[in-house]
């Protein structure tokens, strides 16, 4: 349908420059779409209005001039030499510049565009700063609703025309949470999920959309397997990486393409933007500019990595800007262990350290690790009788909330039946419980997720700690497991803020078990000390537990004291 004007009493001057043009904008008034009855004009500086219809009503023209639906199909005058600062735009585009609404407009309940919801104030400074700034690292508290902010702002660049075609690139697990909330909040964008065989992802590619939706994984193989595809090819007006921790290790091929790709904006989305060195955050903050800008030079450990991350970094916390959300409450769980679990456990600890010993010089940082991740399954259950402390516990805990009413996540870093997921969802099976790991593909893990929320009588969702711990919504359980203990604190921390974000209405109880006498409570104390160190350095630190604890402190762990040098060597060739 074509659009319209008329008009009667001000003719536009040809001198009008951009920043005139929105100022008289302001003037106008705006109802939403549903309050406006045809026909109705509004004054304005150059006239009146018929928001109904967008038609500018002119009393010096007899009868309203069609214009064009799209900028493509006008052609675009030469700025004449010599004119600095003035423009000379057809008169579509001056219109569209005086009818352009302000973002606070835009993003108002009773504004022009229709949203499914009422955005928080912290939201909407959020979709500003997105709009204002080509580069931005969008580090908000997980559960805060990063990714409603990037959608708004994303919507409102396609309905100014400022942003033509988009990537968004996120972990796999989270592709269909992503198109749901597209649709939700941001229905009138055409989107195109790249993913599928390559035969179908090659038409996705060539789909017209303004918003290209791709997992990292997809995004790494069609890099490589088309040199000179879309992905490649394509100067994308803006690109968004969600849990952009992803590209944290800058030798890494995801961090080396996503770097690469041709962007005129840079959006980077993390709730923990600095997990275990400066390093890291500089890799991030690689990609946080337009490409070919200076600002997307390397960076690394060093003043200029902070300097950087002040400039371009928003971060709100909860406590600041949700006072209403309820509480988290953490509590760690000490348990000793059964007699026959202790035995095994005792036993396995004794064989892996004296093989440990037995090395000598060959001692090698994954040895340790081998045995420590040996332990902490011994921890969860005897694989000789299937004694386990923590599951006996656990039982006794689920049928208690489930009998109130409440529902719960457990979180465990193993997949396996003896130590892992599936042995926690058949010991709770009288609960109904849902299992969520990384061996499902996309597809089965969304109709897990869809299955938990719409189905009450699934008391319980297991889930695998990398799988499950990141970009989900799961607000319909208000209690929270840590069956084992990751060493990454942040990692924990993220897999909690699925049930404590937005639209919670319950206090949230986080559980951790640690076993008494065991590895794990070792690992507790060291990660605990350290927690406090990073804590005033920077807000939201987790440590990864072979590239933040020294060689000392690895072997500490296991009563191995004084063999730092060796394996500090050892760590340099790893």
């Amino acid at each position: 349908m074509s659009e319209w004007v008329g008009v009667r009493a001000h003719p536009f001057d040809d001198s009008v420059d951009v920043d005139q043009a929105r100022t008289l904008a302001s003037g106008w008034s705006w109802e939403p779409a549903a309050r406006r009855d045809e026909g109705r004009l509004h004054e304005g500086p150059l006239g009146s209005v018929d928001l109904s219809l967008r038609v500018l009503h002119d009393r010096s023209l007899s009868r309203p001039l069609p214009l064009p639906q799209s900028a493509a199909t006008v052609h675009r005058p030469e700025e004449s030499a010599g004119a600095v600062g003035r423009l000379q735009p057809p008169l579509w585009k001056r219109l569209a510049y005086l009818l352009q609404p302000a973002t606070d407009l835009l993003l108002a309940e009773a504004g022009p565009v229709e949203w499914p919801g009422v955005l928080f104030p912290y939201q909407v400074d959020g979709v500003k700063a997105l709009l204002s700034r080509d580069a931005l690292l969008l580090a908000d508290d997980m559960g805060l609703g990063k990714t409603v902010e990037a959608i708004a702002a994303l919507r409102i660049l396609v309905l100014q025309r400022r942003v033509e075609a988009g990537l968004v690139v996120v972990p796999a697990a989270l592709v269909g949470q992503w198109r749901a909330a597209l649709a939700t909040w941001a229905p009138d964008l055409r989107v195109s999920t790249v993913r599928g065989p390559a035969a179908e992802r090659a038409w996705q590619w060539l789909a017209q959309a303004h918003v290209y939706l791709i997992s990292y994984e997809t995004l790494r193989e069609d890099w490589a397997a088309s040199p000179q595809g879309p992905a490649r090819q394509r100067t994308w007006d803006v690109v968004v990486l969600d849990e952009a921790q992803r590209i944290k290790n800058r030798a890494s091929d995801i961090s080396r393409l996503c770097k690469q790709l041709r962007r005129r904006r840079a959006w980077a989305l993390t709730g923990t933007p600095l997990e275990n060195s400066l390093d890291e955050l500089g890799s991030i903050l690689e990609f946080v500019a337009p490409l070919g800008d200076d600002r997307s030079a390397p960076l690394y450990p060093g003043p200029g990595v902070v300097e950087r991350q002040r400039a371009v970094q928003l971060r709100r916390r909860k406590a600041d800007v949700l006072p209403q959300l309820p509480p988290k409450l953490t509590s760690t769980i000490a348990l000793p262990l059964g007699p026959a679990q202790r035995a095994s456990y005792e036993r396995a600890e004794r064989e892996g350290i004296y093989e440990l010993r037995a090395r000598g010089g060959d001692l090698r940082i994954e040895n340790v690790l081998e045995l420590i991740t040996r332990l902490k399954q011994f921890c969860n259950a005897d694989p000789a009788t299937g004694q386990s402390a923590k599951l006996t516990d656990l039982g006794e805990r689920v049928a208690t909330l489930v009998a109130e009413g409440h529902r719960a996540l457990v979180f465990t870093q193993f997949t396996d039946a003896l130590f892992g997921a599936r042995a926690v969802a058949t010991r709770l099976a009288q609960f109904r419980p849902l299992l969520y790991t990384g061996e499902m593909d996309p597809r089965q893990r969304d109709d897990v997720i869809r299955v938990f929320k719409e189905d009450p009588s699934h008391a319980v969702l297991v889930l695998s700690l990398r799988a499950g711990g990141q970009g989900l919504n799961l607000q319909e359980a208000s209690y929270v497991f840590h069956f084992d203990r990751w060493w990454n604190p942040a990692v924990e921390r993220q897999a909690e803020d699925r049930s404590h974000r937005l639209g919670q209405s319950y206090p949230v109880h986080v559980y951790a078990y640690t076993c008494e006498g065991t590895i794990e409570e070792r690992i507790d104390a060291v990660l605990r000390r350290k927690q406090r160190l990073f804590h005033e350095v920077v807000d939201e630190v987790s440590l990864d537990l072979a590239a933040a604890l020294t060689g000392g402190e690895l072997l500490g762990l296991l009563g191995l004291g004084g063999r730092d040098p060796p394996l500090s060597a050892v760590r340099q060739t790893v």
